[in-house]
C-alpha cells in the first residue's frame, strides 16, 4: 500500500485559456485558476513519476511545479491536445540517461508511431537529441512500478478515450460519457477527476451537469473536474458545487489515500 501524489499540470480544454483573440471575462479573468493550459496530470507512485499526456505547454507545465522526472508515460489518446508536446519527452531522457517506457492503446500506438516514428528508434549514441522511448501497447490491466493500472474505455465521439485507475484514484479525460462498463470498473473509486467542458451540453464531452451525474452514480469521497473551457469561471461555478466536488486548477496537487500495490 502507498500514497498517491497527483499534480494537476493543466486542466484546460483544446484550446486553453486565455483564447487567441476572446474577449470574455474568463479569458480577461485575473483569477489564476482561470489560465488553464492544455489537460495533464502527474501520478507519484512512491519515487517514481508517472506522466498521463503530453500537453502542448509541457516544458512550461514542468517548468511550472518544478518537474525534474518523470518514469513513464500514459496516453489517453492522439488528439493534439494530449500529445503535441512529444518531442519535450527528450529532456527527461537525457535527465535520467535511459529510455522512457509509453503506454497507449493499439490505435493510439499506431499514431505515435505514424507522427513520431524518430522516437522509437536509436539514432544517436547519447540521450537528449531527441525522444527515446520504449512503446507498450494496452491490452488490458498492467502493472507499472509494482501499481496496478486499469484502463477504462470511453467514447469522445469517433474515437476511444483511456482513462487510467490506480487503486482509489481514478482520472478520466475527454469523455462524451460515461458507459456502464467505465461506471463498474470505477465501482469504490475514492477520487475521481472527470472532463466537464462547459454547462452548455457538447457532441464529444461531458458538461458540467452531465459530469456531476456520474459523480452522483459513483459517489467518490471527492471528485475533480478538468479540460475546461473559457465559458468555466472557477469562482462561479465552485460556488455551486457540492461539497464533494471542486474544480482542479493548473498546480494543484492532491494526496490520493492509500493506492494498493499489484502484488498484494
Amino acid at each position: 500500500m502507498t500514497a498517491l501524489t497527483v499534480t494537476f499540470l493543466g486542466t484546460g480544454t483544446s484550446n486553453g485559456i486565455p483564447v487567441i483573440g476572446c474577449d470574455c471575462a474568463v479569458c480577461h479573468s485575473t483569477d489564476p485558476r482561470d489560465r488553464r493550459t492544455r489537460s495533464s496530470i502527474t501520478v507519484h507512485v512512491g519515487d517514481r513519476v508517472i506522466l498521463i499526456d503530453t500537453a502542448p505547454e509541457l516544458r512550461l507545465q514542468a517548468l511550472a511545479v518544478g518537474l525534474r522526472r518523470v518514469d513513464a508515460v500514459l496516453f489517453t489518446h492522439a488528439h493534439a491536445d494530449h500529445v503535441a508536446g512529444f518531442d519535450d519527452l527528450r529532456q527527461f531522457n537525457y535527465l535520467a540517461q535511459s529510455h522512457l517506457p509509453v503506454y497507449a492503446a493499439p490505435d493510439t500506438a499506431r499514431e505515435l508511431r505514424q507522427r513520431f516514428g524518430y522516437a522509437f528508434e536509436d539514432q544517436f549514441p547519447f540521450y537528449g537529441g531527441k525522444p527515446d522511448l520504449i512503446l507498450h501497447e494496452i491490452t488490458g490491466p498492467f502493472e507499472l512500478f509494482g501499481q496496478e493500472i486499469i484502463p477504462i474505455p470511453v467514447p469522445h465521439g469517433r474515437w476511444t478515450v483511456l482513462g487510467f485507475r490506480f487503486g482509489p484514484f481514478a482520472y478520466i479525460t475527454d469523455a462524451a460519457t460515461v458507459p456502464e462498463s467505465a461506471l463498474a470498473a470505477l465501482q469504490g473509486v475514492q477520487v475521481l477527476v472527470l472532463n466537464a467542458l462547459r454547462a452548455r451540453r457538447h457532441p464529444t464531452h461531458l458538461s458540467i451537469d452531465e459530469a456531476l451525474a456520474v459523480v452522483e452514480r459513483l459517489k467518490p469521497q471527492q471528485a475533480y473536474f478538468t479540460h475546461m473551457s473559457h465559458e468555466v469561471s472557477h469562482a462561479a461555478v465552485s460556488a455551486i458545487l457540492p461539497p464533494n466536488v471542486a474544480l482542479a486548477y493548473d498546480g494543484l496537487t492532491i494526496t490520493v489515500g492509500e493506492a494498493r500495490r499489484a502484488a498484494e
